[in-house]
């Protein structure tokens, strides 16, 4: 499938800001199952600097330097890609979870995609034993890790409730998990600590999901937004495989990879500082449009 993404950020200031740095990371990862065409970045005001670069995981980093006073900043990154995944194994035919605990910490490599990196606690998915406790119950000794960790997605999508609004990125995980309820960034770091508890390499990803669903095919919940997922390590023969917990789905070519990381701090679409005073505010609006199959 190829996909024309355009994802908006504008920032109002109450008050004129002097000078502003910003990191960015809005163009889709180039890698297995997606291959980017194009990616073009807008900004105005017109930054004094631009330095593209490439960071640990591989994701696509643009860092912007504003020197002009403004009251308002508006980025419009857009992309053209085309997604075409390899279908996932069926989850019986993975290894039984305890071999790939630990298999984990026997990885011959420390590369970007080693799944040494996504085993520890990280700033925003710390050891959580309730967490844990929670996962546990979808891995019963001996079950395969695949089989285990959709069921446990399943569960995360039927038992906390999709509520926008209700948290942030500063809300405590185990706020989050005691409420049972928030957005895709909480869910991915509720079945994040609770892989990561048992063992299992996880990682989270952001990106985005088609706006407009197939015919007949429900709406995704995410659309609209950034959306974030969680990518489990099966084992040498399989690799990583995308599970999102939002909508209880293998990830397929509806999902559009931008970063990867240990949890949301690691993959921001837009972090920075800027010297100013006063309020300000932020609205971000994406379209994932379908351009032919």
């Amino acid at each position: 499938m190829i996909y024309e993404i355009t994802h908006v950020t504008a920032y109002s200031y109450e008050s004129p800001v002097a000078s502003g740095y910003s990191r960015l990371r809005l163009t889709p990862r180039q890698g297995p199952g997606q291959q980017v065409l194009s990616s073009a970045l807008d900004i105005k005001p017109t930054p004094a600097e631009i330095i593209e670069r490439v960071d640990f995981f591989g994701n696509r980093v643009h860092v912007v330097r504003l020197d002009l006073p403004h009251s308002e900043l508006d980025i419009e990154a857009r992309s053209r890609i085309i997604v075409e995944r390899k279908q996932a194994p069926a989850g019986a035919l993975t290894r039984p979870w305890e071999e790939i605990s630990r298999d984990v910490l026997n990885a011959p490599s420390l590369d970007a995609a080693s799944p040494v990196h996504f085993v520890y606690s990280s700033r925003y998915v710390p050891a959580y034993a309730p967490a844990t406790r929670y996962a546990r119950d979808s891995f019963a000794p001996g079950r395969p890790v695949l089989e285990a960790a959709i069921e446990l997605m399943t569960r995360i999508r039927n038992d906390f409730r999709y509520d926008p609004g209700s948290t942030d990125i500063s809300t405590p995980l185990a706020t989050v998990f005691e409420e049972r309820g928030g957005v895709c960034q909480d869910f991915a770091h509720v079945m994040l600590s609770g892989l990561r508890g048992l063992g299992l390499s996880a990682a989270y990803v952001s990106g985005y999901i088609r706006t407009i669903p197939p015919r007949g095919k429900p709406r995704l919940v995410g659309a609209d937004a950034s959306h974030a997922w969680v990518s489990v390590w099966c084992g040498s023969e399989f690799g990583w495989i995308g599970l999102d917990p939002t909508n209880a789905l293998i990830v397929a070519d509806d999902h559009i990879e931008v970063a990867i990381g240990r949890d949301y701090s690691d993959v921001s679409p837009v972090g920075g500082v800027f010297v100013g005073s006063g309020k300000n505010s932020l609205s971000v609006s994406v379209d994932v449009a379908p351009v032919a199959a």
